[in-house]
C-alpha cells in the first residue's frame, strides 16, 4: 500500500510532465495544483535534463530548487549550489574525437544558458523544433567546455551508436528520454541520486518524496522517491517503474495524481 501520509517534497520532470510538447505550455490545472501544493507546505523541485537557467517556460511556477542536468547539478531557486558532478575533460575530448570520426553532433550548454554545438545535423534541427528553442551556436566546443563546471553534454545519434561510443568511454553514461539524442553525464549520477542529494540538503528522508515523470531518464527518480508517478503519456518502461500511473499531461495528469494522494 502506498503511504502518502508524510510527503514533504514533490519532484517534477519538465518536458512531457509539466510542459506539453504540442503547445509548449504548462496546463492550467498543473500550475494551480503546484500553487496549492506549495500552500500546503510541500517543497517543490524541478527535476530535468535541462539546466536551472533553461526553465523560462515554467519560471512562474513556485519551485524551491532544481535537480538539473539529470541530477549532475542541483541548485536552489536563489542559485545556491547543492551539488555538482562535472565531466572529466579527458572524457569530453575523447567524445569529440569519436564524434568527428562518425560525423555526429555533440552539444553543451554554458552556465548562462547558451547552447553550443560542434555541427548542425538533422537530429539537431529536430531537437530544436521539438522543444521550440533556437538552433544552438556552432563553435569549437573545447573553447566552451568548463572543467569542474560542465556536467552534461548531448550526443545526437541512435541507441546503437551511442552504446558503441560509451563503451569506449566508461566514465560516461547516457540518460535518454527521446529518440533524437541522449544526455551524457558522468556515470553513477542521475535524477534519482539528485533527488536524494536534494532531500539530504533539507535533512529529509527520500521516502517522504513524490516524483512525477514520463521519460526514460525519470526512471531512477521514480524509483528513488517514496512514491513514483508516471504520466499517462509515459513509455511502458517508465509506467512499469512507477508506483502509480496517472492521466496524460493533456488530461490533467499532475492535478489528478495530487488529488488522488490527497496532497491538494
Amino acid at each position: 500500500m502506498i503511504d502518502n501520509s508524510n510527503i514533504r517534497a514533490a519532484f517534477f520532470d519538465v518536458d512531457g510532465t509539466l510542459l506539453r510538447f504540442d503547445t509548449h505550455t504548462v496546463p492550467v490545472s498543473a500550475a494551480r495544483s503546484l500553487d496549492q501544493l506549495k500552500g500546503n507546505g510541500i517543497f517543490i523541485f524541478i527535476a530535468s535534463g535541462r539546466s536551472a537557467n533553461n526553465l523560462q517556460e515554467i519560471s512562474d511556477l513556485p519551485y524551491d530548487g532544481v535537480v538539473g542536468l539529470n541530477g549532475t547539478e542541483c541548485v536552489l531557486r536563489d542559485g545556491t549550489l547543492v551539488s555538482r558532478h562535472p565531466i572529466p575533460v579527458s572524457a569530453f575530448r575523447r567524445l569529440l574525437e569519436i564524434s568527428d570520426e562518425k560525423n555526429i553532433a555533440v552539444s553543451l550548454e554554458t552556465p548562462d544558458g547558451t547552447h553550443f554545438v560542434n555541427r548542425i545535423t538533422p537530429r539537431v534541427i529536430e531537437e530544436a523544433e521539438m522543444v521550440a528553442h533556437p538552433l544552438p551556436i556552432v563553435t569549437n566546443l573545447m573553447d566552451e567546455f568548463l572543467p569542474d563546471v560542465t556536467t552534461q553534454i548531448c550526443l545526437y545519434t541512435d541507441n546503437s551508436t551511442e552504446t558503441d561510443i560509451l563503451s569506449r568511454i566508461p566514465v560516461l553514461a547516457s540518460s535518454r528520454w527521446c529518440n533524437v539524442f541522449a544526455d551524457i553525464n558522468v556515470s553513477g549520477v542521475d535524477k534519482g541520486s539528485g533527488l536524494i542529494e536534494m532531500m539530504k540538503f533539507y535533512n529529509l528522508d527520500s521516502r517522504t518524496s513524490i516524483a512525477f515523470g514520463d521519460g526514460g531518464n525519470d526512471i531512477p527518480m521514480l524509483r528513488a522517491a517514496g512514491i513514483g508517478v508516471a504520466m499517462g503519456n509515459a513509455s511502458e518502461s517508465v509506467r512499469n517503474s512507477a508506483d502509480y500511473v496517472t492521466e496524460r499531461i493533456d488530461n490533467d495528469g499532475v492535478a489528478s495524481a495530487l488529488k488522488s494522494f490527497e496532497l491538494i
